[in-house]
């Protein structure tokens, strides 16, 4: 990796959006000067400006930049409670909690319970289903980026992707398809200008389009409960386990969890992989001269170079020590996945793409722990039918300029990325 930037430890502010603006790599040279430096560090909250939201001002909150930290955080859960806000640094009003992270905002019991229940719908048979939809969507893709398709691959390919499957899975009308893409932009953009124009109150833009996923699921979940079909929306609302039942705003939070959280790691996974295949014919030559033998391992290697979901935070329930960082009961941590997935520790030429990765410990699904992704199967089924799809029928893509970032700290977001079969 090029050293582009010379960082000193006392130089970053891991709670200033102007670092989330930088270039990849040189925040990945800030994330290497921590892991030596600086493995776990302390910021104050950042501050939310143009809205009208009270948040009250915190006590700031530790980063945890190893593999070995985020995976102690991530198996004691007992002691890391992702209850206070798993996907915001600042302490969020009960309500946002429940609109925009549901089930990956709660702790045991009900964590257990919530889990219980989706697992249940999501048995064999529906599984089997959005698998045979992933193949039928991929392809439809294709064959329309192909008879005039928009030249951005965000647009074309990984957005669509994973928006459509998860809108087929859940019995989404088509209808509904653009409404939901929309507001799962405005919810994963932290604001960025492209999906919320400068002069709106940014949070409250958030939860009006969190407000409209909700009530596209009430209708469909109220209507299903009465006219069952084979979907996992019928799934949810009339699964019983052991008298336990989804709630309608359980559904509902469900939801928005599925749309933005499921369909964000393989869009981002996506983008990112064009992107550094196309920087890499090398990797790109080997995948589609073998791919079915390292289709795997591509996989797992894009996910982890792409770290969608950049992290997640927890609250101490009681005091912990933590690699000699002695951390108390109500003190935060923001586990911060991209660097355990660069960390030098674990993984040989971290900065090096290597479709042919193994052993590849990464955490772009998560740490092992009971909030490790649901649908990382499925993420990873999607992301290997997809590049078998455009690897062997249009071998010769690639992307034709850089990526356009989205300013953003928790999703490592590629808005548009022109490309050319």
């Amino acid at each position: 990796m090029d050293d582009l930037v010379t960082w000193r430890a006392d130089d970053i502010d891991l709670s200033d959006l102007d670092f989330w603006r930088r270039p990849w790599s040189e925040r990945e040279e800030a994330f290497k000067v921590l892991r030596r430096d600086r493995p776990i560090s302390f910021y104050d909250e950042p501050i939310i400006e143009g809205t009208s939201v009270d948040f009250p001002k915190g006590a700031g909150y530790y980063a945890l930049t190893k593999h070995r930290d985020v995976a102690t955080a991530s198996r004691h859960p007992e002691v890391f409670l992702s209850g206070p806000g798993a996907v915001s640094q600042m302490d969020l009003p009960t309500e946002l909690v429940e609109y925009f992270s549901g089930m990956i905002s709660t702790d045991n019991p009900k964590h257990a319970r919530l889990r219980r229940i989706v697992s249940n719908a999501f048995n064999p048979r529906n599984i089997r289903a959005a698998e045979e939809s992933v193949e039928r969507v991929a392809d439809e893709l294709l064959i329309r980026a192909l008879d005039g398709g928009t030249g951005d691959f965000v647009a074309d390919f990984a957005a669509p992707f994973p928006l459509e499957i998860i809108c087929t899975m859940m019995g989404v009308p088509r209808s509904e398809y653009a409404t939901v893409l929309r507001c799962s932009n405005i919810i994963l953009s932290m604001g960025d200008p492209e999906y919320v124009p400068e002069g709106n109150d940014p949070v409250l833009v958030q939860l009006e389009a969190a407000v409209t996923l909700t009530a596209i699921m009430e209708e469909l979940g109220k209507y299903r409960r009465d006219n069952p079909v084979d979907d996992i929306t019928s799934a949810l609302v009339n699964a019983e386990i052991e008298t336990e039942k989804l709630t309608q705003q359980e559904l509902a939070s469900f939801f928005v969890l599925l749309v933005a959280a499921g369909n964000e790691t393989t869009r981002t996974a996506l983008a990112h992989g064009l992107h550094v295949l196309s920087e890499h014919p090398d990797q790109k030559a080997l995948l589609v001269a073998d791919y079915e033998s390292l289709a795997k391992t591509a996989t797992d290697e894009m996910v982890r170079w792409a770290s969608p979901i950049i992290w997640m935070r927890r609250t101490l329930a009681s005091d912990f020590t933590l690699s000699e960082c002695e951390l108390k009961a109500g003190d935060k941590v923001l586990l911060f996945y991209n660097s355990a997935n660069r960390d030098e520790d674990v993984f040989d030429d971290p900065y090096v793409f290597d479709v042919a990765r193994t052993p590849n410990d990464h955490y772009g699904f998560g740490a092992p722990g009971p909030h490790f992704c649901l649908g990382a199967h499925l993420a990873r089924r999607e992301i290997t039918v997809m590049w078998r799809e455009l690897l062997s029928r249009t071998p010769n893509i690639h992307a034709t300029g850089p990526p356009s970032q989205l300013a953003s700290s928790f999703v490592n977001g590629v808005k548009h990325l022109p490309y050319d079969f």
